[in-house]
């Protein structure tokens, strides 16, 4: 029997610059309008359920509040990550003033192999991969398409391994995965667990550890990065860990066992993987001390005012630091490290060491391919690394402006982007990167945005109170922002990374940050 439409609002009560949520037969659905016409979402960002209408709606683009999610306002598909799958949809009517909905979503398309040939690869089942593989379906690729990754888990939120998995508040095993369980096989997306040992890039062919090859007609590489180890005695002890992957995670929780009080945990670094899992311990109330040779965590990124507010906020929680502080080794006892000996003799207990050292492309296994000196992929706007070649991710360095050299971006997001502008140039589109990047960190309960990317800046411009962790901080390079840092100001980040696409000039950015709308241009 059909579903009747339901009487859900009034045209003439619908606001152009903001979305609206209602709830039509115990669905939440987004009723968004575009001058007479309206249209009828999911209200939940696919990505990881933000409330839709707490974004922004600039430019016909329905911005998520969270993670910066775009999605076209005229037909709900993904513009930008993180989510990876468009919006369902509903039928809707308009007669007269009345907007009727019917609370039964319109199908999606599935888009399915339909030839052996062309064959694409994906190398690397993470974050860029996902992505890759949801876009070239997306955009019609109807060949062949193999994903390649180490990990026998179909990719998944790596975000959750530092700010969730550590306090118990997700389990391992409840991570979630970047698309639906079945999407693979639904698309036709061949998935091979394995180890690339070589790939030839001149000749178009990967090699595997296990002894097989692979030849595709265009790849992309998205492999990430692996854990950097730094050079020191007893690196190699039981008890020192990395965080990269989800058994890195589950090792790490399981080693802390039920006793997470009586855990004593060194973190070598003041990352942000580092302090991100200095605050998910903290919750769970293990002792854990940082030790960094820097004088102030993230100092680099935000500045020394910003660093200064992260390091009293994880004091205030009893995080201890040891900053301006080498590491001379790492003792143990029957083979299980018991303590972090730094250079000036002192000694700090621990049971368990993370290493936060930071990490290196992981492009070891390519040839035929120049790369620069820490392993880092070349690619033009476009992402194209050499013919039949695109990279994505960590790995890539990339034009981020036309005038600047290229550069690698480690952020999550960012891969999703050169992930999307990769397969549609492989799908015969000339795009070429032209995003903001973004990226957001969590300690203690407070979720931090960064948006756009700064080596350098004029001056910081404060709205809001920096120790409170409620304000927007703005970058400023010749009157421009380049670069913004944020705490509970999801709205107004949401119209400001729309704006900072375009250039915004620092006057322009204040006034946007205190307005409580966006009005399409």
């Amino acid at each position: 029997m059909p579903t009747i439409a339901r009487r859900v609002a009034q045209l003439s009560q619908l606001r152009s610059d903001r979305a609206e949520r209602f709830v039509v037969d115990g669905k939440p659905i987004l009723l968004v309008r575009d001058g007479d016409t309206v249209h009828a979402y999911s209200a939940d960002c696919p990505h990881a359920g933000a409330p839709l209408e707490e974004g922004a709606l600039c430019h016909g683009r329905i911005i998520c509040p969270w993670h910066k999610a775009t999605f076209d306002v005229a037909t709900g598909n993904v513009l930008e990550p993180p989510a990876l799958v468009a919006l369902d949809r509903y039928p809707v009517v308009v007669a007269g003033d009345d907007v009727m909905v019917t609370p039964e979503k319109l199908p999606q398309p599935v888009r399915n192999a339909s030839e052996l040939k062309p064959h694409y690869v994906v190398i690397g089942a993470g974050a860029a991969g996902a992505a890759a593989c949801a876009a070239l379906r997306e955009c019609g690729f109807s060949g062949h398409l193999t994903l390649i990754g180490a990990e026998p888990h179909a990719p998944y939120d790596r975000t959750a391994l530092s700010k969730f998995v550590p306090s118990g508040e997700m389990p391992a095993a409840d991570v979630p995965p970047l698309l639906p369980q079945d999407w693979f096989e639904r698309h036709d997306v061949e998935r091979i667990v394995g180890n690339v040992a070589r790939l030839d890039v001149p000749g178009r062919t990967i090699h595997f550890e296990t002894g097989g090859k692979l030849t595709y007609d265009t790849a992309l590489l998205a492999t990430g990065s692996v854990p950097k180890l730094p050079a020191i005695p007893g690196v190699d002890l039981g008890g020192v860990h990395v965080l990269r992957s989800l058994d890195d995670a589950a090792a790490l929780v399981d080693a802390i066992g039920d006793d997470a009080g009586q855990t004593q945990v060194a973190i070598l670094g003041s990352s942000f993987i580092g302090l991100e899992t200095a605050s998910a311990l903290r919750k769970r109330g293990t002792p854990v001390t940082v030790i960094s040779p820097e004088k102030v965590p993230f100092a680099k990124q935000f500045g020394e005012r910003a660093g200064v507010m992260f390091r009293e906020l994880h004091e205030r929680h009893g995080v201890v630091f040891r900053l301006e502080a080498k590491v001379a080794s790492l003792e143990g006892e029957e083979g299980d490290v018991h303590e972090v000996m730094l250079e000036n003799g002192d000694a700090i207990s621990a049971d368990l060491v993370l290493l936060g050292t930071g990490v290196a492309p992981a492009t070891g296994f390519v040839e035929g391919l120049p790369l620069q000196k820490d392993g880092g992929v070349i690619v033009n706007a476009g992402m194209q690394a050499a013919p039949g070649l695109y990279a994505a991710g960590d790995i890539a360095a990339f034009p981020l402006h036309d005038d600047e050299e290229p550069l690698r971006i480690e952020h999550w997001r960012v891969a999703q982007q050169h992930a999307r502008i990769a397969a549609e140039n492989m799908c015969g589109a000339r795009h070429r990167y032209a995003g903001v990047p973004y990226f957001w960190t969590y300690h203690f309960g407070k979720r931090f945005e960064y948006l756009g990317h700064a080596n350098e800046w004029d001056e910081i411009v404060i709205d809001g109170d920096l120790d409170q962790q409620q304000f927007v901080a703005l970058y400023v390079k010749d009157a421009r922002v380049i670069a913004a840092l944020a705490c509970e100001r999801e709205a107004q980040t949401a119209r400001l990374i729309d704006a900072m696409a375009r250039g915004v000039s620092r006057a322009d950015a204040l006034a946007m940050i205190s307005d409580a709308s966006c009005v399409a241009q």
